[in-house]
């Protein structure tokens, strides 16, 4: 809970905004870069998380790497400063110009989701006269336990190469003159609270580390993603997510003789250090008797709501009232799925009161859009209050 001091101080701001609390933000980057330190791990930073310009300086401090999915995240990575040698490129789309600049930028290495694309990239770097390091993001079909909508590793999913293909094309991907195949990599999900899921994918990455080395195929290091779910449900609970437990199941489990071991973290990282504040622009009572709190963000804000039926914790940090009263907290977007959420208890709010949408971080600014030609939202951070 925002204490309230801080609460005045936002509502002097114009609202819709973010809200970052650098504190939790340097907490979560110490628990992460020092566990990982312990293992000898590599991190990379998930930038289609938060791309906001403090977040990345701030993250930049700590030496992490940056995970993109597109040219302009690795355009963004570089102009803020991070080294091209700690950047992997995934994505299953990529267009020939993004291919051109990563190997034009000396990238550590591509991630690459299909044959054909291998292909792509192996002629782009003969054009550059450059051999490219890539790595194989194979798909380990594995359920992860998590939202179907950012579910990314089973056997249909649009993402990585499936490994049957991989063995099948090892003589195609052995002929290419301008790839070096560095690594393997897989990538299970998003929002991963069951950590079992994590020792499954251990097995699944063991058995085709071991297949594909005994096949001859020489790579360097392991890539194996993200997917480390945040706590929305009581952000205050688990503000720091639970890397410890994570890298110790990957290095009790994880066979990969001696390859080093890389991460690709977007959401643990920020969701927790980042709230959507709004302010209450309307109350209404439908003819069913739901009331409504009408606010002033909306699904150009924050659209994960909408997008994937995501919770976030609501809370009111201006309200003063005693009574509680159940509400269904709605933005101004000309969409009936503009909803933050339904029948929440909050003290009795009413309109001018500021209300924050926590855990939002991650995936809420890097999606916000312009629909109904709303602005976007700006930035306050707890560093320069």
């Amino acid at each position: 809970m925002l204490s309230r001091q801080v609460a005045e101080a936002l509502r002097k701001r114009e609202t819709p905004y973010y809200f970052y609390d650098i504190d939790l933000l340097r907490q979560t980057l110490e628990s992460v870069v020092s566990v990982a330190r312990k293992y000898g791990f590599v991190i990379h930073y998930a930038i289609k998380a938060n791309y906001d310009p403090h977040i990345l300086e701030v993250i930049k401090e700590y030496g992490l790497g940056i995970d993109c999915a597109s040219g302009g995240e690795m355009r963004c990575a570089i102009e803020a400063g991070f080294d091209p040698q700690g950047i992997v490129y995934a994505g299953v789309g990529k267009r020939d110009k993004e291919i051109r600049y990563a190997i034009e930028q000396g990238i550590f290495a591509i991630n690459c989701e299909s044959i054909q694309e291998l292909g792509v990239v192996d002629a782009i770097a003969g054009e550059l006269g450059k051999v490219q390091n890539i790595a194989l993001r194979i798909n380990p079909d594995i359920d992860p336990k998590t939202n179907k909508c950012i579910d990314t590793g089973q056997a249909d999913s649009k993402f990585g190469i499936s490994y049957e293909e991989v063995t099948e094309k090892l003589d195609f991907i052995r002929s290419l003159k301008h790839v070096k195949v560095s690594g393997i990599h897989l990538h299970i999900g998003s929002q991963i609270r069951e950590l079992h899921v994590f020792e499954y994918l251990c097995a699944k990455v063991n058995s085709i580390v071991g297949h594909l080395t005994s096949l001859g195929l020489d790579f360097d290091f392991v890539d194996v993603g993200g997917g480390l779910g945040v706590n929305y449900d009581f952000p205050e609970n688990e503000p720091v997510p639970n890397f410890a437990s994570v890298f110790a199941i990957i290095n009790s489990h994880l066979k990969v003789d001696g390859r080093p071991v890389h991460f690709e973290f977007g959401r643990a990282i920020v969701a927790q250090c980042g709230e959507l504040i709004t302010s209450v622009l309307f109350n209404k009572t439908t003819a069913t008797g739901r009331k409504i709190v009408v606010v002033d963000a909306s699904m150009t804000e924050l659209i994960r709501p909408a997008l994937y039926g995501s919770y976030h914790n609501i809370e009111n940090i201006t309200s003063q009232a005693k009574e509680r009263e159940r509400y269904t907290i709605v933005g101004t977007a000309c969409e009936s799925t503009d909803v933050f959420d339904e029948g929440i208890t909050l003290p009795r709010t009413q309109r001018g009161d500021l209300l924050t949408i926590k855990s939002a971080g991650a995936y809420g600014m890097s999606m916000a859009s312009r629909y109904n030609l709303h602005d976007l939202p700006g930035a306050v951070y707890s560093d320069e209050l």
